[in-house]
């Protein structure tokens, strides 16, 4: 299929959410960007959110990993599960009792002010890092596919797309965004059915003999029992749980959604139910994968890795099966992107600048703020996709994971230790704690051979990250009641 004619199915997707924001936007205020007036039905948000946190990532990198690494990342989903309940049965009701717009309040009234500001911060620095790894990947997809041929340069590209999600995300916010992450996870489930059929039918095999053919070749090994290994399994289960309650359960990106439903028991609905859809989601993007890999065997295809699954949609499959793997991509695309810039104008406005607790500024000040906020995330975004275009790293979900590992760990500490213990931390000092695990954790990293030998730190990191951070904060706290019961 030509460039032109996929250019004109992007921008008629994108028409389509302009005129779903605008029918939900209406009526629009801070409480509605910001946590949906609370009125947020939880089958559309459960359903909604597994495009926000499966990502264009998702969708090219874990097929194109699964010939290095088998099914193995199916063993973090069963941890995703786990962390899942942890989030539905531990935090919603913490947060739903404390009634947080941001969740980081909780910080402020269990472990002070400081210790307030650093969560927060660090939240910022993840989500900002992690969405915009997920954007990059994206973006050179569609300027490989689409943009060189009519010589738009790549910033241009991302300033574009970045522009499209501000368009119907600036004044709806999270309101918006729980229709239109549903309409676009729906695009991107049918993308990769579509393309799973049209593999078995072109290679004419059933579902069962395509397995039987993964497995002859090793793509479809999901348990690891070599303790040693960064792949082992028990490993990689407590990983995608400590994954999940951080990156979801501790991510204001995540929970403001959660959090824009009417009532704890229905949030608690929408996340088990999420969790429990993840499990088939992500194998089916697994077996995708598997497929990948022997359709590209069978053709003589060299591509791997993330370029994989693009190279066949795009080079070896009927125009209007590359298209339709060009709307799942975007539709993967923009629930990550949306949530993001949402939620961090969302956690700079209320955590940073204290606009809930600024009772001098007039509603019309608040929206204008939190305007300049919108835009200003938007550059950011913009400068840090051009970082990673000049990193390049060839499989950014390992990146991500990576990255998630070194920034979330401080706030699986705070939070941890906010729940777990009663003791009252030295607050101006928990910035040092939090910024010198990471720091420990990437010398452990680092220097993992001469400190360890055979054995490898993989995904577990993270776990290592926030039980530093937990010690760290033990050492700077006293006994003494805590304060909220």
């Amino acid at each position: 299929m030509s460039p032109t004619l996929l250019f004109s199915f992007v921008i008629g997707y994108f028409l389509v959410l302009l005129v779903v924001a605008y029918f939900t936007s209406r009526n629009s205020n801070n409480d509605s960007f910001f946590i949906g007036n609370r009125n947020s039905n939880w089958m559309l948000v459960a359903f909604g959110m597994i495009g926000t946190s499966l990502s264009g990532v998702t969708f090219v990198s874990v097929p194109g990993a699964v010939g290095r690494e088998s099914f193995a990342y199916f063993q973090i989903t069963l941890g995703y599960l786990i962390g899942y309940l942890v989030i539905a049965y531990v935090l919603l009701p913490l947060y739903y009792r404390l009634n947080l717009t941001s969740i980081y309040n909780y910080l402020s009234s269990r472990l002070g002010f400081v210790s307030y500001k650093t969560g927060a911060s660090f939240f910022i620095l993840s989500r900002t890092l992690g969405a915009t790894a997920r954007l990059y990947l994206v973006v050179a997809i569609l300027q490989d596919a689409i943009l060189n041929s009519f010589n738009v340069p790549f910033w241009l590209t991302t300033l574009i797309i970045l522009i499209m999600i501000l368009l119907y995300t600036y004044e709806g916010g999270v309101k918006t965004i729980v229709y239109t992450d549903t309409l676009q996870t729906t695009c991107m489930l049918a993308g990769l059915v579509i393309c799973v059929v049209y593999i078995l039918k072109t290679m004419d095999i059933s579902l069962g003999q395509s397995l039987q053919a993964m497995g002859e070749r090793g793509y479809s090994k999901i348990f690891f029992t070599d303790p040693g290994s960064k792949y082992f399994f028990l490993k990689q289960i407590a990983a995608g749980a400590f994954i999940t309650i951080t990156m979801t359960g501790m991510d204001q990106e995540m929970m403001q959604k959660n959090i824009s439903v009417k009532t704890l028991k229905d949030a608690q609905k929408n996340v088990v139910t999420l969790s429990l859809i993840m499990l088939g989601v992500i194998l089916l993007f697994l077996v995708l994968g598997g497929l990948l890999h022997l359709y590209a065997a069978q053709e003589g295809i060299t591509a791997t890795g993330d370029k994989l699954f693009p190279t066949v949609a795009l080079q070896h499959m009927p125009p209007v099966i590359s298209a339709i793997f060009i709307i799942a991509l975007i539709s993967a695309l923009f629930p990550s992107a949306d949530g993001a810039i949402t939620a961090l104008t969302s956690s700079f406005c209320i955590d940073i600048l204290g606009m809930q607790r600024n009772t001098t500024w007039s509603d019309a000040d608040k929206k204008k703020t939190r305007q300049y906020v919108h835009l200003t995330f938007a550059l950011v975004f913009l400068l840090l996709v051009m970082v990673f275009k000049w990193v390049n790293n060839p499989s950014m979900i390992g990146v991500i994971l990576k990255v998630a590992a070194y920034t979330y760990g401080p706030l699986l500490g705070l939070f941890s230790f906010g729940i777990l213990s009663k003791r009252v931390v030295e607050d101006r000092l928990v910035p040092i704690v939090c910024v010198l695990s990471p720091i420990i954790c990437f010398i452990l990293d680092k220097y993992q051979k001469q400190l360890f030998g055979s054995f490898e730190i993989g995904l577990e990191l993270l776990i290592i990250n926030g039980l530093l951070t937990y010690v760290g904060l033990l050492l700077i706290s006293r006994k003494t009641s805590p304060r909220i019961n």
